[in-house]
């Protein structure tokens, strides 16, 4: 896993005076799960949200590929909107909410931006759409409608509707937090294959089991900046500042929800 997919450099995202990024640096390899762990109001889903475009950075870099994302203008950089529409479709992203076309079946929704956004035929799209329905275990929902769905299982669908997009790296912000108890596990086991598939994946969660027995790498952000990265069992284990032990006294020990 020496490959760079996603690389950031010097981020900074201010809204007015407040800084809510601080300069983040950050190399996401191929094939590496990187779950990011914080308080709320750390910066966490600011900086999913800055690699994906949604929100616009206030300074900083970000490649993908080894490629710069916009064009160097000398200090700053510059986005077109048309390079950061094909950007959104290699960045994929997941959020807590579903975001799911409630007059839509489950198979159309995993097909629309397939179609809108990649240009693919019908057929072909359809076909994409049911071999990611299988792959996230709900090929049996495809002509359902999202009313008739678990909250899981709408979770499930807008993570096979971001893999049909065929994105080079996975963003999932919080993708569990809105979910019953119950429901928790069967999206987090999703996640799990996929980073046995080897898809490289930057997970922002609150599951300090997911982190610890899924990822290769735990970052913990606190007002903006990156505090502690590295190997799950010694960030979580052994935490060098006090800031991260006290994020650690607040949450559970280290054991699979599923």
């Amino acid at each position: 896993m020496t490959d760079s997919v996603i690389r950031i450099e010097n981020l900074h995202k201010s809204f007015g005076s407040l800084e809510v990024l601080g300069g983040i640096d950050l190399d996401v390899r191929a094939g590496e799960t990187v779950t990011v762990l914080g308080s709320s109001g750390s910066g966490k889903s600011t900086l999913l949200r800055c690699i994906n475009f949604m929100e616009m950075p206030s300074e900083g870099r970000i490649y993908l590929h080894g490629d710069l994302i916009g064009t160097d203008e000398g200090g700053s950089v510059r986005y077109s909107e048309s390079e950061l529409c094909r950007i959104r479709t290699r960045i994929g992203m997941v959020f807590q909410h579903f975001n799911l076309f409630p007059h839509m079946t489950v198979l159309k929704n995993v097909m629309e931006g397939q179609v809108t956004v990649l240009g693919r035929r019908a057929g072909a799209a359809e076909a994409k759409a049911r071999e990611q329905l299988e792959r996230v275990g709900l090929s049996d929902k495809a002509d359902e409608y999202p009313a008739r769905l678990s909250g899981g299982q709408k979770q499930r669908v807008a993570i096979a509707r971001a893999l049909a997009m065929d994105p080079d790296v996975m963003l999932f912000d919080e993708v569990t937090s809105a979910l019953d108890p119950e429901l928790v596990g069967e999206v987090l086991r999703t996640i799990r294959q996929l980073a046995d598939d080897g898809m490289t994946m930057l997970v922002v969660t609150h599951e300090l089991g997911f982190a610890y027995h899924v990822a290769n790498r735990v970052l913990f952000i606190s007002d903006g900046r990156i505090l502690e990265q590295g190997e799950p069992r010694q960030i979580l284990r052994e935490p060098a500042t006090r800031r991260m032990q006290e994020f650690l006294d607040g949450h559970a020990q280290f054991r699979l929800p599923f």
